[in-house]
């Protein structure tokens, strides 16, 4: 997600609201999200985390992101859940539809992106024969799958483009900040409670999400605002250095390769006996049980894409990124990147 010195984008698609893409949701793409770092001002980076009013996917003024900090998920970027999240439900919808369709695929760009994400399906020899019902059963359930494994990928892409220089706003020292400490596992979070609030049949999706988010951060045991500040400024020079252009050190590099899990980092000694709380990543997993393929393809158009491309394809005989193939190899390069070139402290 983007970090910045502005607090947020002033545009973005309409405010919608939706239950589930069983009832026919079709969803525009999210807005753009400006995020923000998890180090001390200046620059509105941390919020109230019993104010952050009411979850927008179009354009709210009154909506607050920023910085919180929980005893058992460290920091977390509320504006990277919240576009995580919005992503997971854009995706849902596009599956479920492509699906109900039995149609090829869907494309997309995140916002302020130019590579292009393709998702393609193939389906059971049975589809065709299936009841409607049953067919809406399976999609939904696919959907809410799939979605958070794409809106996850699609967004990890993003700090691998900004790993590599990519600039999305043009100003901003964007790969100082790339893989900071909270981003990773804000990001799935969001990814999970967007498919709790898309399955949340009281409320629409907005006012589902705002009570997903609030129930989350006081199961994480969400702290103060100033405990936040205090729990940054403490990492000062270990995990970050500088003060206006603030150049991120502590690296959570942790997709899940290891362990099929996210461990988010702690600021020791802010929460006595405080212990991560890992979260799954989403998987495939589901495909096979109704006889579905899938292919995820990311087309790189940025000036950029070379870098990585020869990471991949040293021979030069591609032009496209398959996560599930390619990212373990681009995530171990950064790594040793990382490290070597930078002298980065990783998790």
């Amino acid at each position: 997600m983007l970090k910045s010195f502005i607090k947020r984008m002033l545009f973005g698609v309409a405010g919608l609201g939706l239950l589930v893409c069983a009832n026919g949701c079709d969803l525009g793409a999210p807005r753009p999200r400006m995020g923000t770092l998890p180090t001390p001002p200046p620059g509105p980076r941390f919020s109230n985390p019993n104010n952050l009013g009411k979850h927008s996917y179009g354009f709210n003024p009154f909506e607050e992101n920023g910085i919180v900090y929980t005893c058992k998920a460290g920091h977390l970027d509320i504006t990277h859940l919240r576009w995580n999240a919005d992503y997971t439900a854009y995706a849902v919808s596009k599956i479920h539809k492509t699906l109900m369709k039995k149609g090829k695929g869907f494309s997309f760009n995140l916002a302020l992106e130019i590579s292009t994400h393709e998702i393609s399906f193939g389906y059971p020899e049975n589809w065709d024969n299936l009841s409607r019902n049953e067919k809406n059963r399976i999609a939904q359930e696919i959907a809410f799958e799939i979605g958070p494994y794409v809106a996850f990928n699609a967004t990890l892409w993003h700090e691998i483009l900004t790993w590599f220089g990519v600039h999305f706003v043009g100003f901003e020292p964007e790969f100082n900040s790339a893989f900071s400490w909270e981003d990773m596992y804000s990001n799935l979070i969001g990814t999970e409670l967007a498919v709790e609030a898309l399955k949340n049949k009281n409320h629409d999706y907005d006012t589902a999400l705002t009570l997903a988010i609030d129930r989350k951060l006081r199961e994480l045991d969400v702290q103060p605002k100033s405990i936040a500040m205090y729990a940054s400024e403490k990492m000062r020079d270990k995990w970050y250095k500088g003060y206006f252009l603030v150049d991120i050190i502590k690296k959570n590099v942790d997709i899940g390769l290891d362990d099929g899990h996210v461990t988010p980092v702690l600021v020791p000694g802010i929460c006595d006996g405080a212990e991560p709380e890992p979260i799954p990543v989403p998987t495939t997993d589901i495909l096979a049980k109704y006889g579905f393929s899938m292919k995820y393809e990311i087309l790189p158009r940025e000036w950029e894409k070379s870098k990585i491309l020869k990471i991949v394809f040293p021979n030069g005989n591609g032009s496209k990124i398959r996560p599930d193939r390619h990212f373990p190899v681009i995530m171990d390069y950064i790594k040793n990147d990382a490290v070597q070139t930078y002298g980065y402290v990783i998790d």
